[in-house]
């Protein structure tokens, strides 16, 4: 027996669906067995609340009186840097975006640095941020100088663009030198002191349709607290990485380029972090429904911890001198569980992801299918595929 997801939509439209999270799906796939599963089934919903750098918005500037060309111009928010290499009042704002007047001082340990992302988080907060700007004046736009303080209102357009977010698992961040080093993967202790990881594991979207059977361009998805749309696959998009059980990728894989309208979007969901000695960086919540089409999408959505393995990196040599050598592999019940045993030692695990803030983004999108808000959608092209 199979669906599509035109009959999917149907049952969600007559209140008829019936929707189960990536974690409630494996207790039932468990229980019942794949073949039952997929009869009663209609929707399994995923969810990841990450750091994900590579992260913007990009905003159309309502004109004063006389206009301004800020295209070419120089332009900020709150003092962070925007760019302004398109027309008139178009300025796109980056996550790691950080202020000209010390843009290094994220180097020192324990420093906050306020960048792109809480420009992001504030104006979705509704706070008011300042807009300064300064052009070279054309004939048709005269205006050189500008500042004012603006909302998320005050934009014509507030769009959320992310060339590369939801990454389909990742590495684990060891340090086996001497010293204590500042990473994008947070501290890291000397000698193996702790290692890092970043992905919600069962939960994760790209986890649970590996091969993006259902995942494309044009997927809906819940994006910030709002709705997004997928409109291509990640930049550093590699799905070549080997495979293990349920055709998981046994290390950073699949991406996803999202975007959504930033003015449905939540502070919430969209959260400016800043990593100590690194610097700013934008955590985003991200949900995608899956349909379960037939008995193989319950395979896939019923993949657990214990069975995603990821690849272990020393980062102290392996990310500045760039040569990426494997130390080992480790799965996510143990890296969950607070500590792991590799190479003959027992490290401490923290994770930069969260998983209950993913769990909540799945529980949120079964609402929303649930009551009618949300249908899924058919991709209009795949994404490259293992």
């Amino acid at each position: 027996m199979s669906k599509t997801i035109a009959e999917i939509n149907d049952k969600i439209k007559k209140g008829k669906a019936v929707v189960v999270t990536a974690e409630e799906i494996i207790e039932l796939t468990q229980k019942k067995g794949a073949k039952k599963v997929a009869q009663e089934v209609d929707v399994v919903t995923t969810g990841t609340f990450s750091p994900m750098c590579s992260s913007g918005a990009y905003f159309n500037i309502k004109q004063p009186i006389p206009k301004m060309k800020i295209g070419g111009g120089k332009a900020y928010l709150n003092g962070v840097p925007v760019y302004t290499g398109f027309a008139a009042a178009d300025i796109l704002i980056g996550a790691t975006a950080m202020p000209d007047d010390d843009p290094r001082n994220a180097v020192y340990p324990g420093q906050f640095l306020y960048g792109g992302a809480h420009v992001i988080e504030d104006l979705v907060a509704g706070k008011e941020v300042t807009l300064t700007a300064t052009a070279y004046g054309t004939d048709c736009y005269p205006l050189k100088k500008r500042e004012i303080s603006v909302t998320l209102k005050d934009f014509n357009d507030a769009v959320l663009f992310n060339p590369r977010n939801c990454y389909q698992n990742y590495n684990v961040a060891l340090n086996l030198s001497d010293k204590v080093i500042y990473t994008y993967m947070g501290v890291l202790r000397p000698r193996m002191g702790n290692a890092n990881y970043c992905s919600a594991g069962q939960l994760s979207p790209l986890l649970n349709d590996p091969q993006f059977r259902t995942i494309g361009i044009g997927t809906r998805i819940f994006l910030g607290g709002g709705i997004g749309y997928i409109y291509g696959p990640g930049t550093q998009h590699n799905p070549s990485i080997p495979r293990g059980k349920n055709k998981v990728p046994r290390g950073a894989a699949g991406t996803l380029a999202v975007n959504g309208d930033l003015k449905q979007m939540s502070a919430q969901w969209l959260r400016g972090i800043s990593f100590t000695g690194y610097g700013p960086t934008l955590a985003v919540g991200i949900g995608i429904p899956i349909p379960i089409l037939d008995e193989e999408m319950v395979m896939l959505t019923s993949v657990k911890d214990e069975d995603i393995w990821t690849r272990v990196v020393d980062y102290s040599h392996d990310y500045p001198q760039g040569t990426g050598k494997i130390l080992g592999e480790v799965n996510y019940a143990d890296l969950k569980s607070g500590k792991i045993n590799f190479m003959d030692k027992e490290i401490p695990t923290g994770g930069l992801s969260s998983y209950l803030k993913a769990k909540e983004v799945a529980e949120l999108l079964k609402r929303w299918i649930l009551r009618g808000k949300f249908f899924l959608t058919e991709p209009v092209a795949t994404l490259p595929g293992a």
